[in-house]
């Protein structure tokens, strides 16, 4: 008799989806929102939570008609086939892990050296940080895919009772604090800066599709599965508000800005003293560092998904030391893009690849309503939704950061051209050789 294989519970598949967007995202964006929304920021934490809200309905509905590892790759092919469209959108996918990897290493070389100053004068470049951690994370999950299980179980459980601690004497804080008059409607930015802050700072909501991962094996999933995707994002929404409304209320704004890559722990100071500024900081070195271990791990996943469905060279499903070799690459496309870009960069770039991907996926469960038991109006608003959102972060940035506009569409365009010239030279090759 074959031994049953252990199934998730709820309470570990909200886990999963909590661990995956309470990551370095925070962290790491918390500083670009405040200075774009100003008193408005949770205002901005909060229209990016009703995109992700939505758009977990579709992938709760999608999970549980489609439960497979792949995930995303998965219900995109079964939504578009496979084409060239569905391997852009399943490259973006991979290339997004890799510009989240970027974004949770950079968000840790802005805080490892405050760490350091504490009991060394001495001053290391953030870069350096950066770099360092991703080759230890990479060689971890190469020595231990359980230890990388491990470290995930440990940090998202320290960084959630940090986060809380923070939250809980934060609230008894603001009752002190001289600049609560900054989260009134005076102290808000314009409409579309709060929009546009919501949306560059959305990365820090994207990890719920992590459950999509897991759906095979939860257990009773009809139930579940649509629990998991809403409880975590709801409970994420609302601590993510709470931390900006005691962040703008703690500090002013010329503080944030002075200390926009580190502002959380910045926000401890006049709750808690130094004391508070580095529990902070020690919270975001062990999220963002386990959110690296977990994003390695998963970004080889999704490119050996993306291959094993011929969207990209078969080579990909191969091992290299005992893991796929998307785990290699993704390491190295994870260095440069934290030593050439600047965070707001990463940042932006990660937005628009997840909103475009949410938004395809929310897409299929639009087209497949019928087949997965779903609303289409729901589905169809999640769509909406975030090609508006995709539309108004271009259009707004385009016009007073267009270096980082150019980045972004250039990473999107990239990953579908890839995926043409691959399905080009592999139908050429399929033709040559049926006419040999």
């Amino acid at each position: 008799m074959s031994e049953s294989k252990e199934k998730v519970s709820l309470r570990e598949a909200i886990s999963i989806g909590i661990g995956g967007m309470v990551g370095g995202g925070i962290f790491a964006v918390l500083g670009l929102a405040t200075d774009l929304a100003k008193g408005g920021t949770p205002l901005s934490f909060f229209i990016a939570g009703i995109i992700a809200l939505v758009t977990a309905y579709s992938y709760s509905k999608l999970s549980i008609k489609f439960p497979d590892k792949g995930g995303t790759v998965k219900f995109i092919n079964e939504g578009y086939g496979i084409n060239i469209f569905s391997g852009g959108i399943n490259n973006l996918l991979w290339v997004s892990y890799i510009i989240m990897l970027a974004l949770y290493a950079s968000a840790f070389g802005s805080y490892a050296p405050n760490l350091f100053q504490i009991t060394d004068s001495t001053t290391i470049d953030g870069h350096i940080y950066s770099s360092s951690i991703i080759i230890l994370a990479t060689m971890i999950n190469y020595l231990s895919i359980k230890l990388v299980s491990r470290i995930e179980s440990i940090a998202v459980l320290i960084k959630l009772i940090i986060l809380l601690g923070f939250v809980g004497v934060g609230i008894y804080g603001l009752t002190d604090s001289s600049y609560l008059d900054q989260l009134s409607i005076a102290g808000w930015e314009s409409p579309i800066n709060i929009v546009v802050a919501g949306m560059i700072i959305f990365v820090a909501y994207e990890g719920f599709e992590l459950i999509a991962n897991t759906a095979p094996d939860i257990s009773d999933p009809k139930t579940n599965i649509p629990k998991a995707y809403f409880y975590s994002v709801i409970f994420v929404i609302i601590l993510y508000i709470t931390i900006a409304i005691i962040t703008v209320g703690s500090l002013k704004f010329s503080e944030i800005a002075h200390a926009k890559d580190y502002v959380l722990a910045e926000a401890a100071k006049p709750i808690l003293g130094q004391i508070g500024f580095t529990i902070i900081t020690v919270a975001a070195l062990i999220s963002t560092f386990s959110a690296i271990n977990a994003s390695l791990y998963g970004g080889s996943r999704v490119s050996y998904e993306i291959a094993h469905d011929d969207e990209l060279p078969t080579a990909l499903t191969c091992q290299l030391w005992n893991q796929p070799v998307g785990l290699m690459i993704t390491a190295i496309g994870t260095l440069l893009l934290v030593n050439s870009l600047d965070i707001e960069s990463i940042s932006t770039a990660g937005s628009v690849g997840f909103l475009i991907i949410f938004a395809a996926v929310n897409y299929v469960g639009y087209k497949l309503y019928q087949e997965i038991n779903g609303n289409r109006i729901i589905a169809m608003s999640g769509f909406i939704l975030c090609s508006l959102a995709t539309l108004a972060l271009i259009i707004q940035q385009f016009g007073t950061k267009r270096k980082i506009v150019i980045i972004a569409v250039s990473i999107v365009a990239s990953c579908f051209f890839i995926e043409y010239l691959y399905i080009k030279f592999s139908d050429d090759a399929v033709a040559d050789e049926d006419v040999m």
